[in-house]
């Protein structure tokens, strides 16, 4: 039985689809996308979330002010405020990355795509060459996982880290290090 694929032009692409496909990313709440202040604190003041994350954020006013400013979204907000709402605001429409769960980290993978180690190029997974296995538990994934949570992890540098942290560290440095260098790549988690 199959697992959880990942496909893509590169290597990078096909274990970022993979990853995507089986915990979310960081990212960003569509329905938040004001820019003016008041907009920002208009829409945050709609939720107890939003309360709190003006609290969090260090904006302290009464009542009666916070009354002021939303009553005129001309009225003249201190820079600081207007910083600490900005804050407030962007805390709450960034939705932070889930943890890279253990069944990704201790997977058993399967690359399919050219594969190329020394002057030894083939390409894996098919009737010729078996897939290239992996085994996830070897690998140390503390910087993909550093750089998945923080929300920046392109597809080049997932591949590099993969084979750095994860490949080397199951089946070593390969004759001449490990190069993915064609254009088509699967990768299959177990």
């Amino acid at each position: 039985m199959a697992g959880p694929t990942g496909h893509g032009g590169s290597l990078g692409a096909a274990l970022n689809d993979l990853l995507r496909a089986q915990v979310t990313p960081r990212h960003r709440l569509s329905s938040y996308n004001a820019k003016h202040w008041h907009a920002q604190l208009s829409q945050l003041t709609g939720t107890h979330r939003g309360y709190q994350a003006l609290e969090e954020a260090g904006l302290e006013v009464t009542a009666k002010t916070l009354l002021n400013w939303l009553s005129d979204p001309e009225y003249n907000v201190r820079r600081s405020y207007r910083d600490l709402i900005h804050t407030a605001y962007e805390n709450i429409a960034i939705v932070p990355a889930d943890p890279i769960p253990d069944r990704v980290k201790r997977g058993l993978y399967e690359i399919s795509g050219w594969v190329t180690t020394g002057t030894d190029r083939r390409e894996r997974g098919t009737r010729d060459a078996a897939p290239l296995r992996i085994d996830g538990s070897r690998g140390d994934w503390n910087a993909i996982e550093n750089l998945w949570m923080a929300g920046e992890l392109p597809d080049d540098e997932l591949e590099d880290h993969f084979i750095d942290d994860v490949i080397v560290a199951d089946i070593g440095e390969g004759t001449d290090g490990w190069e993915f260098d064609g254009g088509s790549y699967s990768v299959e988690l177990r």
